[in-house]
């Protein structure tokens, strides 16, 4: 049980910190304080929970492990239900923090970080756009996350490579999706926002998985046969 509560606590600080950052900051961090505070949100985590759970925090990641071999079907289902209660328990207290601050206008004024295309999308990215880009970053997310925690020699610094490498997929994916890969990051906000941002969530859930699935297979393909 201890597995799971450190996942749901790890994604609420990553949805709470980040989705927070993109919300009520974004006009002065700009898109690469933002990516800074969800990359920094995972080093953070990775050094409290890690050991504990692995630090996943993310069900892309946790499907990328299941594909590898490395957590059970039973662990998998539970993960990403934690992490999903994590992200909605993160998102519901951005939505009261930013309501306790009038000049905020509100979480529905400010938004709460939610992916989007189109007229959500700072540069108009059509749907197909969305589809390729979550899927590319998530691979490249993921496949990194597979490689850096595969041998012990490179477990001390995992924390780090994890937490720059989802800020460097921030910086690109920002100004085109706001950037998922992660679909219980992108389901809590969409929740609390509906309308438009609900009906795009499909996206921003679809395609994190398909790229996790590639890294899976991938990272498994080229290590078969390989000691760590």
């Amino acid at each position: 049980m201890k597995r799971y509560i450190s996942e749901l606590i790890g994604t609420m600080v990553l949805v709470l910190f980040g989705c927070g950052s993109a919300a009520v900051a974004g006009t002065i961090l700009g898109n690469l304080g933002i990516a800074l505070a969800f990359g920094l949100s995972i080093v953070a985590m990775a050094y409290v929970i890690g050991d504990i759970s692995g630090c996943h925090i993310n069900p892309a990641v946790s499907i990328g492990m299941w594909i590898d071999g490395r957590m059970s079907a039973k662990d998998l289902v539970l993960y990403i239900i934690f992490q999903c209660i994590g992200a909605i328990i993160g998102i519901t207290l951005l939505a009261v923090i930013i309501n306790s601050a009038p000049s905020l206008g509100g979480y529905m004024t400010t938004g709460l970080g939610a992916n989007g295309y189109g007229a959500a999308s700072s540069v108009g990215i059509n749907v197909v756009g969305a589809l390729i880009v979550e899927i590319i970053l998530t691979f490249v997310f993921v496949f990194t996350v597979l490689g850096v925690t595969r041998s012990e020699k490179t477990g001390v610094i995992a924390g780090i490579v994890i937490g720059l490498t989802l800020a460097f997929v921030h910086i690109m994916g920002i100004p085109l999706t706001g950037t998922s890969v992660n679909p219980a990051r992108s389901l809590a906000p969409a929740l609390f926002l509906g309308g438009e941002a609900l009906k795009q969530v499909w996206v921003f859930i679809v395609a994190p998985i398909i790229g996790a699935i590639i890294a899976g297979l991938l990272h498994k393909g080229l290590y078969t046969g390989e000691e760590a």
